[in-house]
């Protein structure tokens, strides 16, 4: 399925470059009259240079993926700004050139500015959960830090400063904190970071679909075993299809769905849940949002996810909904006895804009009986 959308969206970038071209050659002899005099194949040959080097521009600036969302974007406003004045034009007969494509490029930079400055600046979530068992804590949880694509591991200190600010009980790490192109130093400064971390009982990680690499982990100059040895070394503990009795509560961090895909394992919850204490409140981490049905059925109480982006941009989240890709993209749900909770991330991993969410971590108010 992401097969299908990625070649989508790269026909769409092309369909949007050849677009944007035939804009900008039929507005070269209105805004100058350099090109009145120009033939239609070497005006044609300066729009498309014009067109190429503004998308090359963005793809040094901000990479090949972001200069293609740029593009598509772009053109989007761009056909409605045509769509808009087409109907403008044969209601008062004005064409107005000049003006649509000053509206559409206008429009396109505030919309992409906007995706920008929710993409790259964080944000605390927060939620109040209930339940009938004896507890009351406070969890901070955050996913998808993705470290060194929007901020390195030094930087990754200040958003550490801002939870630790919310004097949580425990922090959750709910998958991809680093990815292939987390240099060895970011990864190694950002566990030093998780390191400072003060808590009542401590800080929990479980591994993303990233966090091991896809590629070959002589680029990034460590393994995923090199990962958890480094948190492990700061005080986090690592779960990886395991359960750890904090007393009053379980936290249990289950493998990533991906480990089936590399050939891995991973339990099934009832399996392994399956002679825990019921009457202990139950915190599951499970970095991709799947198997809902299964985990409300063994009975857990909170089950934390990431993975989403919180769908990144529109209609990406409207695509996973309708073809079922997650069993949520963002937010909380209730089903039964069961709350779900869907981070947005802290950051990013290839694309440096949201549209409809924001970056952010979460903090969760547990609410029992006294």
């Amino acid at each position: 399925m992401w097969a299908l959308i990625f070649g989508f969206a790269i026909t769409a970038a092309i369909a949007g470059f050849v677009y944007l071209v035939s804009r900008v050659y039929r507005l070269l002899p209105v805004c100058t009259p350099l090109f009145v005099r120009y033939k239609k194949g070497l005006r044609l040959f300066s729009a498309a240079v014009i067109v190429l080097i503004a998308a090359l521009s963005f793809a040094l600036l901000l990479g090949y993926v972001n200069a293609a969302i740029i593009v598509i974007h772009l053109t989007v406003f761009w056909l409605l700004a045509d769509l808009l004045f087409f109907i403008v034009k044969k209601l008062t007969g004005i064409r107005m050139i000049r003006l649509s494509s000053c509206v559409a490029v206008i429009t396109a930079f505030a919309y992409l500015t906007v995706g920008f400055t929710l993409a790259n600046n964080v944000w605390a979530t927060r939620y109040t959960v209930y339940t009938d068992k004896h507890i009351n804590m406070r969890v901070v949880m955050f996913a998808d830090s993705h470290v060194g694509t929007m901020f390195s591991g030094k930087e990754f200190n200040e958003y550490v400063r801002q939870m630790q600010s919310y004097n949580p009980d425990i922090v959750v790490i709910a998958g991809d904190f680093v990815d292939d192109d987390t240099s060895r130093k970011d990864m190694i400064d950002a566990c030093k970071a998780l390191g400072t971390l003060k808590t009542t009982f401590g800080v929990f990680y479980s591994l993303g679909n990233h966090d091991k690499g896809y590629y070959d982990n002589a680029l990034r100059g460590y393994t995923g075993d090199d990962l958890i040895n480094e948190l492990t070394k700061n005080g986090v503990t690592v779960l990886r299809d395991e359960i750890y009795d904090c007393g009053d509560f379980y936290i249990v961090g289950r493998n990533d769905k991906s480990e089936l895909e590399r050939g891995g394992g991973r339990a099934e919850i009832g399996d392994l849940t399956d002679g825990i204490d019921k009457d202990k409140y139950t915190i599951v981490i499970n970095h991709q949002p799947t198997d809902y049905s299964a985990e409300s059925k063994a009975g857990v109480d909170l089950v934390l996810s990431g993975h989403t982006h919180g769908g990144q941009m529109i209609p990406i989240g409207l695509i996973s909904n309708i073809f079922g890709l997650n069993d949520m993209v963002y937010g909380h749900e209730r089903r039964a006895k069961t709350d779900f909770i869907v981070t947005s991330g802290l950051a990013d991993w290839a694309f440096k804009f949201k549209i409809g969410c924001v970056s952010e971590f979460v903090v969760i108010d547990i609410k029992g009986t006294d």
